[in-house]
């Protein structure tokens, strides 16, 4: 059964059955039926406070729940923001390295010109090292001098050679500011790529770690949705339980009046017997006097198919026509707390005992489905029929033993046609450790 089904607490007791009127023993024990009654009462009334302390604090929950998943959504905006702003950051970073990149081509294109260059230069230096060794460097220089025919010539050739000369110290000169101009620009540019490599691995890192982050607060989000989910499923289903208890103070205050009201005509009854024993003492005349058969009304209409069980003597009568097809207890689906009683076609289901119908309703779980207040014997018991095709009687119904209350169907969670019946000693928990096994107690 669902859990919802489980938190149904069903308590409100109603006691019928005969008394024999003008005994201090039923006196006594029509007392106790309203002293057990007025307990159950109040048993309920602390179960109403209990569920209704439990919705107060499943809406707490529920508030803090919402809370946290507006935190966490909060902080997923933040790192979707801060991932959108990584992404743009490498985007920028990967057109920087794109453009840098070019710069190295272009510059690779200056470098091959100056490499060029200072190859040239090499070969020229190389021709004057050639000429120097040849004729004997400087001092070819001094012959040009001496050779001069006039001063004239001389100042020419004085001319001549101080360019010569500069001019190789311009070579010189052009070559080394070539070879430390490529050597600067080859350095700044790897230097240059690095950074921008360095940084792109850097916000790579940091995509990564915020990718990360946030699929743990969707992970988390999720988690307080699905807790979310379950509070007000919860809650719901304490709902219905507290409805179910409302039913029973109700159901649990018109058995009170009832038996107030059947302990006031006892001994009303218990009164006109005394005066009709007194007046025929007077008379000292044997009177015969009407006996007075009890008769139970079955209250049951044969079906179609399947006419419903006979109306067993004592408290208690079999609630359908039938097998039992599963008993109480453990079963591969789980705990069962009642018995299956299995038949085709129509199959009329009656009233276990005299009872108040605490609620008539449809449940997801028990489908179409009757809970039923007693007191046998002293004893308050609760029964449960789900499961049924139709239900012919409503909340708060005064019903009696053996009357018809509904059709045997396979409405709600279950698996076939039968009938779901649980007998419950006292109230009904929602745990169901009053639950007990009706074989031996119902007619089955």
């Amino acid at each position: 059964m669902k859990k919802s089904i489980i938190t149904l607490s069903l308590a409100a007791i109603l006691g019928f059955g005969s008394a024999t009127v003008g005994l201090p023993l039923e006196k006594a024990s029509a007392a106790n039926k309203l002293n057990d009654l007025n307990s159950q009462k109040d048993k309920i009334n602390q179960q109403r406070s209990g569920v209704e302390s439990k919705i107060n604090d499943t809406d707490k929950k529920l508030t803090e729940n919402q809370g946290e998943q507006q935190s966490v959504q909060s902080e997923i905006e933040r790192l979707d923001k801060a991932i959108s702003d990584a992404l743009a950051k490498i985007e920028e970073k990967n057109g920087q390295i794109a453009d840098t990149k070019k710069e190295i081509e272009k510059l690779e294109a200056e470098i091959k010109i100056l490499v060029e260059r200072i190859k040239k230069r090499n070969e020229l230096l190389k021709d004057r090292a050639r000429n120097y060794q040849e004729t004997g460097g400087m001092v070819s220089y001094i012959d040009v001098l001496m050779g001069a025919q006039s001063f004239g010539d001389f100042v020419e050739r004085v001319g001549a050679v101080a360019t010569i000369v500069e001019a190789d110290q311009d070579i010189l000169k052009a070559h080394q500011a070539d070879k430390d101009e490529l050597e600067k620009k080859q350095a700044q540019i790897k230097e240059e790529l690095a950074s921008l490599e360095k940084m792109r691995a850097e916000l790579e890192s940091m995509k990564k770690s915020l990718n990360a982050q946030k699929a743990e607060k969707d992970k988390l989000l999720a988690s307080l949705k699905h807790e979310e989910e379950e509070m007000h499923a919860h809650k719901l289903e304490l709902a219905e339980e507290n409805e179910i208890l409302a039913a029973q103070e109700a159901a649990l205050q018109k058995a009170i009046k009832i038996e107030q009201q059947k302990q006031a005509e006892a001994a009303r009854q218990a009164e006109l017997a005394k005066q009709k024993a007194a007046q025929e003492a007077a008379k000292k005349s044997s009177s015969s006097s009407a006996g007075s058969s009890s008769s139970s009304d079955s209250g049951s209409s044969s079906s179609p198919q399947v006419t419903p069980p006979a109306v067993s003597g004592g408290a208690w009568t079999k609630p359908a026509a039938g097998r039992l097809s599963s008993g109480f207890g453990g079963r591969s689906l789980g705990e069962h707390y009642g018995v299956d009683i299995a038949a085709g076609g129509t199959v009329p289901i009656v009233a276990a005992a005299d009872g108040v119908v605490i609620r008539s309703y449809y449940s997801s779980s028990y489908g179409n489905a009757i809970f039923i207040a007693h007191s046998v014997g002293g004893q308050t018991y609760t029964t449960v029929y789900a499961h049924m095709r139709s239900r012919s009687v409503g909340s708060g119904q005064t019903v009696s033993k053996g009357q018809q209350i509904g059709i045997m169907g396979n409405t709600g969670q279950s698996y076939g046609q039968h009938l779901h019946f649980e007998l419950h000693r006292g109230s009904w928990n929602a745990a169901k450790s009053n639950a007990i096994n009706p074989v031996g107690i119902v007619p089955l």
